[in-house]
């Protein structure tokens, strides 16, 4: 057999050697970015707060992370993203992230959509509007757009909520929202957590006792609303169930003042006789809805009052009061807590 020239001799090795080289950068490439994917920016841990906008281009986004020092090499970062194919699934939003994190871990965050969260507290007892303003001074919904939401007729039957209002349903607790949250969503979580609260058993209960759901919702608003010391509301509870089976008016103030506008914290004899539908000096039974939102402890004594023969109380201005089973005995109170 004839032997192989010697210009095919050399051309062999030295694609032989080319092929080598080429295999040692692929492999050193490879273990370049094994290696930056793990490794952070920088060994000091800082927590940064990052935002990524809703329509931000990637290139924009890694710019900001190499600004932040969150990523170190920008053309890598760029790679490895693009090896991933995931510049079309980053989600806009708040994430909480380290200077310790490694570019892998950014991606996956940025990925997951796994938002920075607020804590949102809503005290028990507060009306719409007071709901209304809290979620925007936290940021998360406009007063205005909250407040529309919450009279959309639409909206409401949506969610079967059987008032013409959201009020009494905007479940008082402590919530974790993320600035990317929507107000319906805001909106929809608070309502979700009072028919999680207000079980199948207060529901057979409610039955029992001869009231709707909607019912049990507006007293317990009124119990809320009237309670100082939590340990008197299933005592407060008793009074207006006990009139209710007199047929006697509630006559409480709270419902007054929610029914009118010029209320600056004094109510005035004006207000007591001014007739609206939640004026309950003026009107029989229970109001034409919720004057606020109840939380739990107010719902159970409503539908769970003490059993008592009071009928009547009045404030002592220590945020207890003193029940009284009649008129003469109230009329005593009344000139001895409030009238010196």
């Amino acid at each position: 057999m004839d032997k192989p020239p010697k210009k095919i001799k050399k051309i062999t090795l030295i694609s032989a050697i080319v092929c080598l080289c080429i295999a040692s950068v692929a492999g050193a490439a490879i273990l370049w970015m094994a290696l930056f994917i793990k490794t952070p920016a920088t060994a000091r841990s800082q927590p940064i707060t990052f935002t990524v906008s809703s329509g931000q281009h990637f290139s924009t986004i890694a710019r900001n992370l190499k600004e932040r020092h969150l990523i170190s090499n920008l053309i890598a970062f760029k790679f490895y993203v693009r090896i991933k194919k995931a510049a079309t699934r980053i989600k806009a939003g708040e994430y909480e992230m380290d200077t310790g994190m490694s570019p892998r871990t950014i991606l996956n965050l940025l990925t997951s959509g796994k938002n920075k969260l607020y804590r949102f507290t809503v005290p028990e007892g507060l009306n719409m509007q007071e709901i209304a303003n809290l979620t925007q001074d936290a940021g998360l919904c406009p007063a205005k757009q909250f407040l529309s939401l919450c009279n959309d007729l639409e909206f409401i039957n949506q969610l079967k909520i059987p008032g013409m209002t959201l009020e009494g349903y905007l479940f008082p607790n402590t919530y974790f929202f993320s600035r990317q949250t929507d107000c319906k969503t805001l909106i929809k979580q608070m309502v979700s957590t009072f028919n999680k609260t207000f079980n199948e058993k207060w529901k057979t209960r409610a039955k029992k006792i001869g009231l709707s759901v909607h019912e049990v919702v507006i007293l317990a608003s009124i119990i809320e609303k009237e309670t100082g010391t939590a340990k008197e509301r299933p005592i407060i509870s008793s009074v207006f169930h006990n009139r209710l089976k007199r047929h006697m008016r509630l006559e409480s103030d709270p419902t007054v003042i929610y029914g009118v506008s010029d209320y600056h914290g004094r109510i005035r004899y004006k207000h007591l006789r001014r007739a609206t539908p939640y004026n309950t000096y003026k009107i029989d039974g229970l109001p034409a809805g919720p004057i606020a939102n109840p939380g739990a402890e107010a719902l159970k004594a409503a539908l769970y009052p003490a059993r008592t023969d009071y009928l009547f109380f009045v404030s002592k201005n220590d945020t207890t009061h003193k029940f009284s089973t009649n008129l003469k005995d109230h009329n005593r109170a009344v000139k001895k807590y409030q009238l010196n």
